[in-house]
């Protein structure tokens, strides 16, 4: 929570959008300080100057900040944002995770098939000599995207589509997020 510093002459940044006296016990005056005019225009275009008040009216005072601060972000995401909202980017943030993870599992699942692979190699080749050297086959170039989107980046032509239960054979066929 905000302390109470007694303030100077200046009024809250609610007021001054408001074009109204700020008063000593105004409600906005602890969360949208003087400098803030832009967080309080957000805040106001959205919700509504009565409406924030009424909020944090009802709100406990040990919660307002944390509240003014949420109003706030939503505020920025519905603006920028106006049929979603936090809503979309937070959908957007889980779909994404959900991709990584995708290519996670299939790079470890690579990864065990390579090793089991080497070690079968080196277990053969140890009987002939002690001195054998497993090479893996080089990775592929990686080629980046033009666009930062939503979409994979493929270095072949044609589009791969994977589905969680799909394993891929090589390399080259593995997604890559830019």
């Amino acid at each position: 929570m905000k302390s109470y510093e007694p303030r100077s002459s200046s009024s809250c940044a609610a007021c001054k959008f408001l074009k109204r006296r700020c008063i000593p016990n105004c409600i906005f005056a602890p969360y949208f300080r003087s400098d803030e005019c832009k967080k309080f225009a957000k805040v106001h275009k959205v919700f509504g100057a009565s409406n924030v008040s009424k909020i944090l009216v009802e709100v406990p005072e040990e919660q307002r900040e944390d509240t003014v601060n949420s109003l706030a972000y939503e505020a920025e995401a519905r603006l920028r944002d106006p049929v979603y909202g936090c809503i979309g980017a937070i959908a957007l943030l889980q779909r994404k995770m959900v991709e990584l993870q995708h290519d996670l599992a299939i790079a470890k699942d690579r990864l065990a098939r390579y090793v089991a692979a080497a070690t079968a190699t080196t277990t053969i080749t140890t009987d002939h000599s002690l001195n054998a050297h497993v090479s893996l086959p080089p990775l592929p170039e990686f080629f980046s995207c033009g666009d930062f989107n939503d979409n994979f980046c493929h270095s072949s032509s044609s589009q791969l589509s994977l589905t969680r239960h799909e394993t891929v054979d090589d390399f080259i066929q593995i997604p890559y997020i830019f």
